[in-house]
């Protein structure tokens, strides 16, 4: 049963920080997940919202900010937003990273970096999952580079989502825990893919999806799971 930090372990540290990710690797966790924007001058932003409005101290939206800009706002009074490239860095394949694309352009800048830190850093495909409720950016990312593992997002059917699965050769369903049963999880995993459902974060909640024999768990609790 996988463990994946929901941006980071939100529990404990604010989403979408390095402190959150370092939080989730000293819990053992198997993954951590994350969501990605761009900022004025192209470079992949962690931050789950298309504004800075609810997570720091400043207001407006990502994507007008230049990187430098962006570094000058705080979360929590004393914490930076951060780059992907600054995550993987301090992951350093100590686990695997989900990154959920949210931005427009997400696609076209993850995928690149994701290749450079595979041919001159010695990560593997199998350290990265790319997941969206957006599921053109993810055939877009398919198309860049089918090496890429995908997690199709859907917190409404999950026969639309499995059918795109196969379409694009995911490797996993990421759906709302609240749309699985034992039987559904297994038809599922019998056509080939994973089942990583979320955001599940109580233990009553836990224990019910642990019961259906999910592959992982996508939690802001990793060490619960």
């Amino acid at each position: 049963m996988l463990k994946i930090a929901h941006r980071g372990a939100k529990a404990y540290e604010p989403e979408n920080t390095l402190q959150a990710f370092q939080k989730a690797l000293d819990l053992n966790s198997d993954g951590i997940e994350l969501d990605v924007h761009l900022s004025a001058d192209g470079h992949v932003i962690v931050i789950h919202d298309e504004t800075i409005d609810r997570t720091t101290d400043g207001k407006g939206l990502v994507n007008d900010f230049t990187l430098d800009e962006l570094k000058s706002f705080l979360i929590d009074g004393k914490y930076q937003i951060s780059t992907l490239n600054e995550v993987f860095d301090l992951v350093d394949k100590k686990c695997f990273i989900n990154i959920e694309l949210k931005g427009l352009g997400t696609a076209s800048r993850v995928v690149p970096l994701i290749e450079e830190y595979i041919l001159e850093k010695d990560w593997k495909y199998e350290h990265f999952i790319i997941s969206s409720f957006d599921w053109n950016m993810l055939e877009e990312t398919s198309n860049l580079n089918p090496n890429i593992p995908i997690g199709i997002l859907t917190e409404e059917n999950l026969e639309t989502a499995l059918a795109f699965a196969e379409k694009i050769k995911a490797k996993a369903i990421h759906p709302d825990f609240n749309l699985l049963n034992e039987e559904n999880v297994r038809q599922i995993q019998e056509k080939g893919f994973l089942v990583l459902p979320w955001t599940v974060n109580t233990t009553e909640d836990i224990e019910k999806v642990k019961s259906y024999k999910v592959n992982g768990i996508i939690s802001d609790n990793p060490d619960k799971i």
